[in-house]
């Protein structure tokens, strides 16, 4: 009698309490740790509420920069050019292209030079 291999999908198994994968629970985090300190800041002041709001607001954030991906649209520049790619890769990227001061230079065909 011969065995054989039974495919199985593995792409829940990486998930901790269902909605969260481990990136998304990183950010998450750490958008949550972003919002404590306003909360802090915030309960001194006797605005305790206000600041367990923003916390929560943070973690949203760094939620969904973790978990969704950028929408495949034409309406904008930007969603046609990084549709489908995670939010977080596009906003790293961006960093790294900003840290290093590089420019992008666009050669318009519309524009004719005159030699005289």
């Amino acid at each position: 009698m011969r065995t054989y291999e039974i495919p199985r999908n593995y792409k829940g198994e990486g998930r901790i309490l269902y909605i969260f994968s481990t990136k998304g629970l990183i950010y998450t985090c750490i958008g949550a740790g972003i919002g404590l300190v306003f909360y802090f800041m915030l309960k001194i002041l006797g605005f305790s509420m206000v600041g367990l709001i923003i916390t929560l607001i943070f973690g949203a954030i760094g939620f969904g920069i973790g978990t969704l991906k950028v929408p495949e649209s034409t309406a904008f520049e930007i969603t046609k050019k990084t549709g489908g790619e995670n939010i977080d890769d596009v906003i790293l990227r961006w960093i790294k292209f900003k840290k290093n001061g590089n420019k992008i230079y666009v050669y318009s065909a519309e524009e004719e030079t005159k030699d005289e």
